[in-house]
């Protein structure tokens, strides 16, 4: 994927988004690629695909804050002498997120933008004639497995949603869409996941490592189903999975390991690349170190790092004695210089890179353990913790240097799988889903509140005798789903707005 194709996908949407009736309006700028010239071939439409996966890792690069900072995984490294970021980032840490919150609507419009993109070169493709049915087949199947995946995102973080599948030839169209029932979003999602698997291989070669495949598409498909709780689709979903020659790695930190990148365990994840000019770094390690740590964690002195997504002490405590995840996923060696108190920070995505702010690392979507956890976890629902639910489990806990676990009844089988989702998928943006799917909103309400209060009391990271606002960390049963942008409804009156906000 190069940087152009990004830009390429970016001047399809500019064009899809304004018409014009006068004459000298309507010529065509010479100086952008508009869709009647392009997707003729093969070669092109390729790279209208690689533009979507460009578009995914723009969406990747924030997620950490919809869907971990949002949960007890992970809090800030408070900065009591700049307040810039309480209103937009802080905002999801403390649950004082409203409609009007700026990175929501960034979210949001990222997420459609890449939908548009997504929907012209679906539709596209149906009407090229030079490209081979076989490249049609692969190509379509990799589209339609990330308008699943971005629909899947949606519907978790907003409920219902707009459900568009299809060009919009005409911006003022868009406002014919209003939110549909969640069922229906996930109908959609099904049917094309469904359609990539019967059309995607079961692996590439070469540069085309890293694209959706089969195993991605089933693995997506299992989680979507476990999602709304029907489990025995889910368990004969993910056990295609098993016979496709993923395994999980013998050393846990080696998944993360920008030189062992798709490995035998990674079912999906984004690809970056660092160490050259074409603009497809990764930069993680520069959110998430401690803010003054400057070159301690990154390497280089002249950092300015974040201090966001940092570990909270009741994550940290979760791990078992003589889990191997912990240190490979956790880094306790770094002290403020202002308090001498330690500053934990995400170790996963901190590894040496040659030039200053171009890291290597990939981002980790759907791995081999969260197949098996999920299969785990489903099996215990439909016939309880049986030998093979036992099995999936005990094979993750082996990998981390836990011993094996049995004899649980239902219960305590379910809550033992979510802790190990915890600590095995710990900074990979699963968290949220995980508590959403697992608790009702009432439960939700209560578990959080309950993190909350032990946080407040002792916080992580030092707030040098700053106090709380008198709003923070109160969560209310609506904010399991965030609030539809105000600026949405503001061009569109006609969408509703999610309970509470």
């Amino acid at each position: 994927m190069k940087q152009n194709l990004l830009y390429l996908g970016c001047a399809l949407l500019c064009f899809g988004s304004f018409s014009c009736t006068k004459d000298f309006l309507s010529k065509t700028d010479p100086t952008r690629i508009g869709t009647n010239a392009f997707y003729k071939n093969e070669a092109e439409i390729v790279q209208a695909v690689n533009g979507a996966y460009g578009q995914l890792q723009g969406i990747v690069n924030s997620q950490w804050l919809y869907n971990e900072l949002i949960s007890d995984n992970t809090t800030i490294d408070f900065n009591p002498g700049d307040r810039g970021q309480a209103p937009s980032i802080e905002a999801f840490e403390f649950w004082t997120v409203n409609s009007g919150t700026g990175n929501i609507n960034s979210m949001y419009v990222s997420y459609y933008n890449a939908l548009y993109n997504i929907n012209n070169t679906i539709a596209k493709l149906k009407g090229a004639v030079n490209v081979p049915d076989a490249s049609k087949a692969k190509l379509d199947g990799q589209l339609k497995f990330l308008r699943a995946y971005y629909y899947f995102e949606l519907t978790q973080y907003f409920g219902d949603v707009v459900l568009i599948t299809e060009p919009l030839e005409v911006p003022s169209k868009a406002w014919d869409y209003l939110r549909v029932p969640q069922a229906q979003v996930y109908t959609q999602i099904e049917t094309d996941l469904k359609d990539a698997v019967s059309s995607l291989p079961e692996q590439y070669s070469g540069a085309d490592i890293g694209r959706a495949t089969k195993g991605a598409a089933l693995a997506l498909l299992g989680k979507v189903y476990l999602t709304q709780k029907k489990y025995t689709e889910t368990v004969s979903t993910l056990q295609q999975v098993l016979p496709l020659g993923y395994s999980l790695v013998q050393n846990y930190a080696d998944v993360f390991d920008p030189g062992k990148k798709n490995g035998p365990e990674s079912i999906f994840e984004v690809q970056y690349q660092g160490g050259n000019d074409l603009g497809e770094w990764s930069s993680f390690i520069y959110t998430f170190a401690p803010r003054l740590s400057k070159g301690a964690i990154t390497g280089w002195p002249q950092s300015n790092p974040g201090g966001w997504n940092i570990p909270t002490n009741d994550l940290i405590s979760s791990y078992e004695t003589g889990d191997e995840r912990k240190d490979a996923s956790i880094g306790l060696d770094f002290h403020s210089p202002i308090t001498g108190d330690i500053v934990p920070y995400i170790k996963k995505y901190a590894h040496p890179h040659a030039i200053y702010g171009r890291t290597d690392d990939n981002w980790p979507v759907i791995r081999y353990a969260d197949v098996l956890l999920m299969l785990a976890e489903a099996i215990n629902e439909t016939a309880g913790p049986t030998s093979e639910a036992e099995g999936y489990l005990n094979q993750v806990r082996s990998r981390a240097g836990l011993g094996d676990i049995n004899g649980l009844d239902k219960t305590a089988f379910r809550e033992k799988v979510l802790h190990e989702r915890r600590v095995e998928l710990a900074f990979e943006n699963w968290r949220w889903f995980d508590l959403k799917r697992s608790y009702t909103p009432d439960q939700l309400t209560q578990f959080l509140n309950t993190y909350s209060a032990v946080e407040k009391a002792n916080p992580t990271v030092s707030r040098q005798g700053t106090p709380y606002s008198s709003g923070d960390y109160i969560f209310q049963s609506n904010e399991g789903l965030y609030p539809i942008p105000s600026n949405e409804i503001l061009v569109n009156d006609k969408l509703t707005q999610n309970l509470g906000y």
